[in-house]
C-alpha cells in the first residue's frame, strides 16, 4: 500500500500576528487596551485565538499599533514576495553609468529596498551622500572603493560594508573589470 504525504501549511493566526507584532514594540495589552478602547481581557482572547475580533475591533487594534489592517489579513503572494530572475528590468540614473535592477517588489509599506548594481569599468567615484537611514552593500564579482567619511576601505568579492547613510559616502570601480554588488538599504530609493 502506497503512502500518501499530505503537505501542511503553516497558517499564522490574527491573534499571533497581533501578540508578535505587540511584543515587538514593547508594547503592553494594557497599552493597546487604552489606545484601542477594547478590553485587555478580550485582546489576551484574540491574541490567543480564544475569539476572533470583528471588523471594527480589528481596525481599532491595527491603528492601536500602527499598521494598516492589511497587515493581519494578507497573506504572502509571490507577486508580492517574490522577484524572478527572468522578471529583472536594469536601470540608469541621468548623472551615473551604473546599472541597477529592483531585486524587491514594490510593495506598499515595506521600508526596505534591494538593488542589483553593476558598475563599468573605471567609473569615477559617485558623489558624496548624506540622508537618513543605513545601508549594506555586498560585493559579488569585481572591487568597489567605498568611501565613509573620507576614509576608503576596497572590498573584493564577497566582502561587504554595513554603514549609517548619514555618514557621507561615495563609491567607485576603479578597476577594469566591471564589479557587481547588492546594496540593501532604507529609506527606499524611490
Amino acid at each position: 500500500m502506497a503512502s500518501k504525504t499530505v503537505e501542511t501549511q503553516n497558517v499564522v493566526s490574527v491573534g499571533s500576528k497581533i501578540r508578535s507584532l505587540r511584543q515587538r514594540q514593547g508594547r503592553t495589552l494594557d497599552d493597546i487596551a487604552t489606545v484601542s478602547q477594547l478590553s485587555k481581557p478580550f485582546l489576551s482572547q484574540v491574541e490567543r485565538d480564544h475569539a476572533s475580533p470583528s471588523i471594527t475591533s480589528l481596525v481599532s487594534i491595527a491603528k492601536a499599533l500602527g499598521v494598516p489592517v492589511s497587515y493581519f489579513v494578507d497573506t504572502p503572494t509571490e507577486e508580492g514576495c517574490v522577484r524572478r530572475r527572468k522578471d529583472l528590468q536594469y536601470f540608469a540614473f541621468a548623472d551615473s553609468a551604473d546599472l541597477f535592477a529592483r531585486l524587491s517588489n514594490q510593495s506598499g509599506g515595506r521600508q526596505l529596498e534591494a538593488i542589483l548594481v553593476r558598475m563599468p569599468p573605471g567609473e569615477r567615484p559617485s558623489e558624496v551622500t548624506t540622508h537618513a537611514g543605513e545601508e549594506f552593500v555586498h560585493v559579488l564579482s569585481g572591487e568597489v572603493t567605498i568611501t565613509l567619511e573620507g576614509k576608503s576601505f576596497v572590498l573584493g568579492a564577497g566582502d561587504s560594508a554595513h554603514y549609517e547613510s548619514t555618514v557621507p559616502h561615495s563609491w567607485t570601480n576603479a578597476r577594469d573589470d566591471e564589479a557587481v554588488l547588492v546594496w540593501v538599504g532604507t529609506p527606499r530609493l524611490f
